[in-house]
């Protein structure tokens, strides 16, 4: 079967061989990916910048955590037949430590992360837990199931933002997640959503698409220049730590600002405005089971509303030049077919 892997530490990945997926055990199913997205920690981890290390000890392993497929067999106590169409959570929580003792899975203290410590969706087939995977709507096809796992991003973000009625909210950064979080910020009830990039025509195009007309290009001026009046809500996908103190600074007093990108450097936040401000800084990263639910239920409601999203499609066999091209503003969502 081949993949796309991690072989080793460094730069790159490799189109290789991997071993066939075992049969499925209790729990587990066995399914076909269908098709797969190429995430920003994907990219994030093909360059090899920093905040990957943790990958190290679980090296070699097929990536990718953004997908969707076809159950082919199903272990024993799985009440997922064969054929059931699914998009897959991609953390496995543990079950055992105190967290998932009271209920809390989604803060595992030993979660381990499909695609990115253990194998994963660039590849034909894959055994998994079957908790992991939820059935998609009939009307939604696997390539916007795979977009389930962005979306669901962005709506925990939101949720972690108290995103109300009548908001403003500012989103920094066009791509994938920034599209979610700008959707999710609409649906939540926000009057305004302004989303800002550099240099990104092309994912400013995907949003006018997808409905949004507020685009702030800073390579043309400065965001706070470019800004009428401050903001409720800030939402930074970036991956930039300056662009939290572009944010900060359209931000209302008592406005809150979430972190989402991943960022490879430290934040210099200059703190006694920012109390002043009283200002809130919170983080959100993955998505909690209730927030996928609510995601697929939107995506059965009008599936072909998200397909703008995707601008890019190509076969795994290609899939080193689908790194390539997510490395490149060009490119919004690129999806691959194992």
């Amino acid at each position: 079967m081949r993949a796309l892997r991690k072989q080793a530490t460094g730069f790159g990945l490799s189109l290789a061989e991997a071993p066939e997926p075992p049969a499925p055990g209790p729990g587990e199913v066995t399914m076909r990916v269908e098709a797969v997205g190429i995430c920003g920690s994907d990219v994030h981890a093909y360059e090899w910048t920093d905040g990957y290390g943790f990958m190290v000890p679980h090296l070699p392993l097929t990536m990718g955590h953004e997908f969707a497929g076809v159950v082919e067999a199903a272990g024993a106590g799985v009440s997922l037949p064969s054929g059931t169409r699914v998009t897959v959570m991609p953390g496995i929580a543990c079950g055992r430590c105190a967290n998932c003792a009271r209920g809390d899975a989604r803060n595992c203290t030993d979660r381990r992360s499909i695609g990115l410590t253990c194998d994963g969706g660039f590849a034909g087939r894959l055994t998994l837990p079957a908790a992991n995977c939820l059935p998609l709507p009939a009307n939604v096809d696997a390539e916007l199931g795979a977009l389930t796992e962005p979306l669901g991003v962005g709506a925990q973000a939101v949720l972690v933002g108290g995103v109300g009625l009548g908001d403003t909210v500012l989103v920094l950064g066009p791509g994938t997640i920034g599209q979610a979080l700008a959707i999710m910020a609409r649906a939540a009830g926000a009057a305004r959503v302004i989303v800002a990039g550099r240099a990104d025509a092309p994912r400013f195009e995907v949003l006018r698409e997808l409905g949004f007309s507020e685009l702030i290009d800073v390579a043309d001026a400065p965001l706070a220049e470019q800004i009428q009046g401050k903001v409720d809500v800030v939402l930074e996908a970036t991956g930039h730590p300056a662009s939290i103190n572009d944010g900060l600074a359209v931000l209302r007093k008592e406005g809150v600002i979430v972190a989402v990108g991943i960022h490879p450097a430290p934040l210099t936040l200059a703190l006694t405005d920012f109390v002043r401000m009283r200002h809130q800084l919170r983080s959100s990263h993955g998505t909690a089971r209730p927030t996928w639910d609510k995601v697929l239920a939107m995506l059965g409601r009008d599936p072909e509303s998200f397909r703008p999203m995707i601008t890019h499609r190509l076969p795994l066999e290609r899939g080193i030049e689908g790194f390539e091209l997510a490395r490149q503003r060009a490119a919004s969502k690129v999806m691959l077919t194992p």
